[in-house]
């Protein structure tokens, strides 16, 4: 069977932007950065993007472009069938974020469609109260997800790279043009305080709080550790620069979170409301409920939560994406035929965290932090003790000068020093789900040892192509 492939460069990277940006940048990081000291969490977040995200990503692009398959398919053909369980992480991730995933999506498609009517604005806490679980959830859920199985049911080239070449460019106009227009709203400089002002005495305080929640949202926005962007890779020609190419998607990925920020916090603050009211319902209570107060204000809720969808499906199709590439290349099944049985899965999967928020919270608020750092672990121990060498000649495969200097210090990093980095976070995100107090040594020389562990363990099996 002929694999597809990506017609374009620009197709890839904005295929994979739009995967990254979601709804990741938009509904959950108002949520966490309240919860987390505003500027405090936005600067642990920006670093954890360039020093973990940045190379944490390459590492998934070596392994999806040197095996051209899916993530089970891809540790199974470059080192031995032994592997095989790193894919699965993978599979087990995608599975997790879509499920709560597909429900958030139907929430910001009701709440498009009521925007039309203004049903939300006399009482908003009310509102999302009466529509966020139950039987409505359920259906609406289905609907984004009928939406996300339509695009990828057509294809790599004519359903997700046609598709999010146009999303992408709409969310960054319709984002910038909603900065602008946010930037003139009295009360707006609170917003940019609590955003931009970076409090070092919280961040002192607090840095062993902040850390796992915003470790797990590098990972989040940037779609790495889900396999997503391994199998985004595996569509890709050998003549790609992927040091350039996962600079650059980080770079606009980050740079559209922070302007998504510059909307929702002057906002906010404009019209006197918590940035972290309503917890996973903060944009649909506190913002939406904003909306009400504003000129045109029907108008605005299109348009915001019409780019919130665009963000919402750019980030689904690249989640249904890595199980459908799964089952067509492990189990021979034809596109169509695996699309439909996938989005089949999340009907069942996603009904259930629509019905139960004990269920929905598990999944966003829990297990997803967990398995993308889990699956990022396990990709670059892959990348350093496995591959080797061949991991460097991946990365230096169509690579320019520049990128060649790196060559080295990334894979010094995705070896030794990120693994030891996300197992720590591992152990004190672990810890904290289970109410138990971890100390940094503790948590340091349990990560240590792991990661020693694992590569020994690695390495004994360790049969590259």
């Amino acid at each position: 069977m002929t694999r597809s492939t990506w017609r374009t460069r620009i197709g890839f990277i904005l295929a994979a932007v739009g995967s990254a940006v979601g709804i990741g940048n938009i509904w959950r990081f108002p949520w966490l950065t309240a919860e987390n000291g505003g500027a405090a969490f936005l600067t642990v977040y920006l670093l954890l993007v360039v020093g973990v995200g940045v190379p944490g990503l390459i590492g998934e692009f070596v392994i999806g472009r040197r095996s051209n398959r899916n993530p089970v398919g891809a540790f199974d053909e470059l080192a031995g069938r032994w592997f095989r369980p790193l894919g699965a992480i993978a599979l087990f991730a995608s599975t997790v974020i879509l499920s709560f995933y597909s429900v958030v999506g139907g929430w910001i498609l009701r709440y498009t469609v009521a925007s039309t009517t203004g049903a939300y604005f006399t009482a908003p806490q009310e509102y999302f109260a009466a529509i966020d679980y139950g039987l409505g959830a359920v259906g609406f859920h289905v609907l984004f997800l009928a939406m996300t199985v339509a695009i990828v049911y057509l294809g790599v080239e004519r359903g997700i790279e046609l598709s999010t070449t146009v999303m992408v460019p709409g969310i960054v106009v319709l984002f910038g043009a909603l900065a602008v227009w946010a930037s003139t709203l009295p009360g707006a400089g609170g917003g940019y305080d609590f955003y931009l002002s970076l409090d070092v005495a919280y961040l002192r305080e607090n840095l062993f709080s902040v850390l796992p929640a915003a470790a797990g949202q590098a990972l989040f926005t940037l779609s790495v550790g889900a396999g997503t962007m391994l199998t985004y890779s595996s569509y890709l020609g050998e003549d790609r620069s992927l040091a350039a190419d996962g600079t650059l998607i980080a770079v606009l990925n980050t740079a559209i979170g922070v302007l998504a920020g510059l909307v929702i916090f002057p906002l906010l603050f404009s019209l006197g409301v918590s940035p972290g009211q309503g917890g996973p319902g903060a944009l649909f209570v506190g913002l939406a409920g904003a909306f009400a107060e504003l000129p045109y204000s029907r108008l605005v809720g299109v348009v915001f939560f019409g780019v919130v969808l665009l963000a919402a499906l750019s980030s689904a199709i690249s989640i249904l994406e890595v199980l459908v590439a799964y089952l067509v290349d492990e189990h021979g099944l034809s596109r169509q035929r695996a699309t439909l049985g996938t989005g089949g899965l999340f009907v069942l999967t996603g009904s259930v965290a629509a019905l139960s928020p004990s269920v929905f919270a598990l999944l966003a608020d829990t297990l997803a932090n967990v398995v993308l750092t889990a699956g990022l672990l396990g990709f670059l121990l892959f990348d350093g003790w496995v591959l080797g060498r061949i991991a460097r000649e991946e990365y230096a495969r169509g690579a320019g000068p520049i990128a060649r200097l790196f060559e080295l210090p990334w894979y010094y990093a995705i070896a030794v020093v990120l693994p030891v980095f996300l197992a720590f976070t591992l152990v004190t995100g672990v810890g904290g789900i289970l109410g138990v107090d971890v100390s940094t040594g503790g948590a340091a020389a349990v990560a240590l040892l792991g990661v020693v562990g694992a590569i020994l363990a690695l390495r004994r099996r360790a049969t590259p192509a």
